[in-house]
C-alpha cells in the first residue's frame, strides 16, 4: 500500500511539474491607458488564453515595464516579451518602416493602413533591421490620418502654419516644418501638459489619442481634412521568446493576429462614427482647409520629403525605392480588391 501511495504522490508531483512547465506568461509593455490604440493587444491576450486553455497568458502593463520611447530597447535585451512602439520615437533604430510615415502617402482608410503596414513588415530588409533589436514584427496598430487641434483662432490657411508650434513626430513633423511650422516630438503622454503650458500651440494626433490624452479638452478647433499622414506603431515580440514557444503556443499566437486586428478595426470604426458628436459636446470648431491650400501643402511637403527620404535611406544601404514602391503597389492592389 505504501508503495502504491508513494507512486501516486510521485505521479501527482510529476503532473504538477509538467503543467507548471507548460504554462507560459509573457509580459507586454504598453503605455498610457487602455484605449482604441491598444484594443488589438487586449483582444490578442484574450484569444491566446482561450486557445491554450489559459496555458499561455499575456500580462499587459501600461507604463509599468518601460517608458514608451524605450520599449524597443527593452525588447532587444529581453526585459519583456512583447511591446508596442512608434517608429517616430527613434527613427534611427527602425529606419525602414518610416516609409509608412512619409507625408501624403494617400492612404485613405484603416483597411489600407493595415495592408501597407503588413506588406512592409514582410519585406526582408525590414525584418533584418528589426532583428538587430531582437524584434519580430507581429501586427500593426493602424491609425487614421492625423489632424491637429489648436487653441485660439482657427488656422485654415497654410500661411498661418508659419511659426506654429506643433506636437508632431516623423514625417508629419517634417511636413509641418516644410511650411514653417516648429515641430516638437514630445511623447503622447506629455502632449496635454505641453499644450496646457503653451510649449506647443497645436497637437497632431489621431482621434483616439486626442480623447485618450485629453488634448481635445484644451482645443478650440480641429482640422477635419488636413490629413498630412499618420505614424506607424507596430507590436513586436522578442525573437528568442517567440522561438522558445511550443508549436502549439506559437500557432495560438500567430493565428490570433487577424482576429485581434479585426477587433481593433471594428472598435476604432465606432469611435470615428461618434467623432462629430464629441466635437459638438466639447464645443470644438471643425476647420476645413480649401483644396487649394491642401494642394499647396502637398506640393511643398510630399514630393521633396519623399525624395529626400529615398536618397538618405538608399545611402544607408536600405532598398528605399523598393519600399516606397511596395507601399504604392499595395495600395493599388487593395483598391482593386
Amino acid at each position: 500500500m505504501n508503495k502504491i501511495l508513494t507512486g501516486a504522490v510521485a505521479a501527482a508531483v510529476s503532473f504538477a511539474f509538467v503543467s507548471e512547465a507548460a504554462a507560459v506568461e509573457w509580459n507586454v509593455s504598453l503605455w498610457g491607458k487602455r484605449r482604441a490604440f491598444t484594443e488589438h493587444v487586449e483582444k490578442l491576450a484574450e484569444l491566446v488564453s482561450e486557445k491554450t486553455g489559459g496555458e499561455f497568458t499575456l500580462n499587459i502593463s501600461y507604463g509599468g515595464l518601460s517608458k514608451n520611447k524605450e520599449n524597443l530597447d527593452g525588447i532587444s535585451i529581453g526585459a519583456f516579451e512583447m511591446a508596442q512602439f512608434c517608429a517616430g520615437y527613434h527613427r534611427d533604430k527602425n529606419r525602414a518602416i518610416t516609409v509608412l510615415e512619409l507625408p501624403f502617402l494617400g492612404v485613405s482608410n484603416l483597411d489600407e493602413e493595415v495592408a501597407v503596414s503588413q506588406a512592409v513588415y514582410s519585406h526582408p530588409a525590414v525584418q533584418e533591421e528589426m532583428a538587430q533589436w531582437s524584434a519580430r514584427l507581429l501586427m500593426p496598430s493602424p491609425m487614421p490620418q492625423y489632424n491637429i487641434v489648436g487653441t485660439g483662432e482657427p488656422r485654415d490657411q497654410l500661411a498661418e502654419f508659419d511659426g506654429m508650434r506643433v506636437r508632431a513626430t516623423g514625417g508629419i513633423g517634417q511636413a509641418f516644418s516644410a511650411v514653417g511650422g516648429v515641430p516638437t516630438s514630445v511623447t503622447a503622454t506629455e502632449a496635454y501638459n505641453a499644450m496646457e503650458s503653451g510649449v506647443v500651440d497645436t497637437v497632431a494626433f489621431a482621434q483616439h489619442a486626442h480623447l485618450a490624452y485629453g488634448t481635445i479638452n484644451r482645443a478650440d478647433w480641429w482640422t477635419a481634412n488636413l490629413n498630412p499622414g499618420t505614424v506607424n506603431c507596430p507590436v513586436v515580440v522578442n525573437i528568442d521568446a517567440y522561438e522558445a514557444l511550443s508549436p502549439e503556443h506559437r500557432e495560438a499566437l500567430d493565428s490570433s493576429v487577424d482576429g485581434a486586428v479585426g477587433h481593433y478595426l471594428e472598435n476604432y470604426g465606432k469611435l470615428l462614427d461618434k467623432w462629430d458628436s464629441v466635437l459638438t459636446e466639447k464645443n470644438v470648431t471643425k476647420v476645413e482647409l480649401a483644396e487649394g491650400e491642401l494642394d499647396a501643402f502637398r506640393k511643398v511637403a510630399a514630393d521633396p520629403i519623399r525624395e529626400k527620404w529615398i536618397a538618405d535611406m538608399s545611402a544607408q544601404g536600405l532598398p528605399a525605392q523598393d519600399l516606397y514602391e511596395l507601399v504604392m503597389a499595395t495600395l493599388k492592389q487593395q483598391r482593386g480588391n
